[in-house]
Order: C-alpha cells, then structure tokens, then sequence
C-alpha cells in the first residue's frame, strides 16, 4: 500500500522515508488449468442392493475413484443434498434407498467424471 501522505501513528513510516521504494516481487507463476480432482478419470460404480440390510434398499457407491477422497465429508455433503442417510462401510458408501440416478448426477457435479451404474 503506498500513499503519498504518511499516516499519523505509523511506526514504519521512518523506515520506508530510509529505505526508498522497495523492489518488485518475484512474478506470480501462471494459473495452472483446472484439472479435477486426481481421482476424477478413476471409475466410481453406483448399484443397489436388497439384500443383507433387513429388507430395506441401499445404494453402494464403490470403486477406486474413492481413493483418496475424504469420504466422511463426501457422506455428509451427498446426505445434506439428497436428503437421505449415507454412511461410509470401509472404503464405500451406503445410501439409504434407490438413490442410482440422483447419485449419478451428484456425484459428477463433484468432480468424480466416470460414474457407472450397476444392476
């Protein structure tokens, strides 16, 4: 910040009087382009299960684009915007109900580009 009068009360304005102007900073690097995520070209599978969870529904939503991908945060996100229970089994998600087609496209606006649907 430079102005031309100094500031009453500035404890540096002595300094920059001896000093003079100071030299320009080093260049900023170029804006590298957006690329996603890593795990964004990593295959990603959404199916539904009926069996083994007491006769309710879930969607299971595996696969190795979850690598690296902070899952309780994505839980959290993907129950908030779908309005249903969504808990992490390992390296997977759970989605109460048929949830396929609203994950599919969920799950794209966050950058996971290779969705697949099962069943």
């Amino acid at each position: 910040m430079t102005s031309s009068a100094p500031r009453p009360g500035n404890p540096f304005e002595k300094l920059r009087q001896a000093l003079g102007p100071l030299p320009p900073g080093p260049a900023s690097p170029p804006p590298e382009a957006p690329s996603g995520p890593p795990h964004a070209k990593e295959r990603v599978t959404v199916r539904l299960e009926r069996s083994g969870h007491g006769g309710k529904s879930v969607t299971r939503v595996e696969g190795p684009g979850l690598v690296g991908v902070e899952l309780s945060g994505l839980a959290r996100e993907l129950a908030k915007s779908l309005g249903v229970g969504v808990r992490v089994d390992g390296d997977e998600l759970l989605v109460q109900g048929d949830q396929r087609e609203r994950l599919d496209e969920a799950l794209r606006r966050r950058g996971l580009s290779n969705v697949r649907r099962g069943n």
